[in-house]
């Protein structure tokens, strides 16, 4: 089938669902110039991923620390791309619910989006591992910068990135959530996921099982490409607008809003 012809059923989809949702991984963001975790220049090509687990974070934590501040200066100093614009102008004109993303870049929210839920948490914020009280990140940096490893100010528990590490279960609220959310919808858009991480896949799956529509767009295969009825193979920086611009259109709306933040 045409990708033109893709575009338009995807956009006819979304305008005739009642409750849509946007699910949204790595992908989405690569072109962002925040890498990937798996792919051939993926995160895990240059940097050990045993870093980020927790047991070897609760033994050693400065190495994690380290690289984990690299990578936050990348992601702080990113920019949305027309994938991400385009998710937040599908929100703003009502056509879909929320945006459940297992990024934590805040890449969705810079963009314009307003309902965002972090699987896997916040990078700009810091959990006490004892009592559990959460710091902005630069309470733990400035720690990091004196030589030290960083602590909670209060009990002296240890300080840990707020983002899920392997071997920890994600958040329990943000996961009720995106599960809640997933319960009521009738589509769920699926963006640059491989849907291969449990048990963020969940949440498709929900909404597939359920009779909803599910379209995946994502440049790679993906585990639920047989169950997908619109799946376009295309990077969702490209595909993403033409899916919007195409729904806008139909409601008479300005499609440029569809690759770039609104003028005020």
């Amino acid at each position: 089938m045409r990708l033109g012809s893709l575009y338009e059923r995807a956009a006819e989809a979304l305008l005739n669902a009642r409750h849509a949702i946007v699910f949204t991984g790595a992908g989405v963001s690569t072109a962002s110039g925040i890498p990937d975790f798996r792919g051939p220049q993926g995160l895990w090509k240059r940097v050990d991923p045993e870093l980020f687990d927790i047991n070897y974070f609760l033994a050693d934590p400065l190495p994690a620390w380290r690289v984990f501040e690299e990578l936050y200066k990348a992601s702080a100093n990113a920019r949305p791309n027309a994938a991400h614009y385009a998710i937040a102008a599908l929100e703003r004109r009502g056509l879909v619910r929320a945006v459940i993303t297992q990024n934590v870049d805040g890449l969705h929210q810079r963009a314009g989006s307003k309902n965002v839920i972090e699987l896997h948490g916040n990078p700009s914020r810091v959990v006490c591992l004892s009592c559990g009280r959460r710091y902005p990140l630069e309470e733990a940096l400035r720690q990091l910068h004196e030589g030290k490893v960083p602590r909670c100010p209060v009990c002296g528990g240890l300080l840990k990135p707020d983002v899920t590490f392997f071997g920890e279960p994600l958040p329990e609220k943000p996961l009720m959530e995106a599960l809640t959310l997933a319960s009521k919808s009738d589509l769920v858009l699926v963006a640059g996921s491989s849907l291969v991480v449990r048990p963020a896949n969940e949440i498709p799956w929900i909404v597939k099982r359920r009779g909803g529509v599910l379209i995946i767009v994502n440049l790679g295969d993906t585990m639920m490409d047989d169950l997908a009825d619109i799946r376009i193979s295309e990077p969702v920086e490209e595909a993403l607008p033409k899916i919007c611009e195409a729904a806008l259109a139909r409601l008479g709306y300005d499609t440029e809003e569809c690759r770039q933040a609104p003028i005020e």
